[in-house]
């Protein structure tokens, strides 16, 4: 998505949708900032804010992200199957404490994600791009 991403103009990389995030940049963002701030939490790091305004520039993300993505998959590299039942305790971006098993905060991760890449999905097309392939099973005939 981000390389899809990198090919808009400025002008519909911020083109506004009218949904919660606005455009394909807002809601990029917005999956990054939730990829870190659950990462920061079950790492015990959390952040105060959910995104910093320099988070939102296509140069950040693209820096930034596979930081990110690569710091999810030394985690999960070192969990097992009774680790990923153990609570995460946190504090929501309110200040309201949580405690949550690892499991579940993992599924909310993937299913935020997979819910704004489709809208992201859905905006390429609507600006007559063509997506990425999103289907899993695509991903995993990728891999080979």
């Amino acid at each position: 998505m981000l390389e899809a991403a990198g090919a808009l103009t400025p002008e519909n990389l911020t083109r506004d949708f009218q949904t919660s995030e606005r455009s394909v940049l807002g809601t990029l963002a917005h999956v990054f900032g939730g990829d870190r701030v659950w990462l920061q939490r079950v790492q015990g790091h959390p952040q105060p804010t959910f995104l910093e305004p320099e988070d939102r520039a296509l140069e950040a993300l693209q820096r930034q992200w596979p930081a990110v993505h690569q710091a999810w998959i030394e985690l999960l590299a070192a969990e097992t199957e009774e680790s990923l039942g153990r609570r995460i305790a946190y504090r929501d971006l309110k200040g309201n404490p949580w405690e949550t098993p690892l499991w579940q905060i993992l599924f909310h991760v993937v299913n935020h994600g997979t819910h704004h890449r489709g809208q992201v999905s859905g905006f390429l097309r609507a600006m007559g791009e063509t997506p990425p392939p999103l289907d899993l099973i695509a991903y995993y005939r990728s891999l080979g």
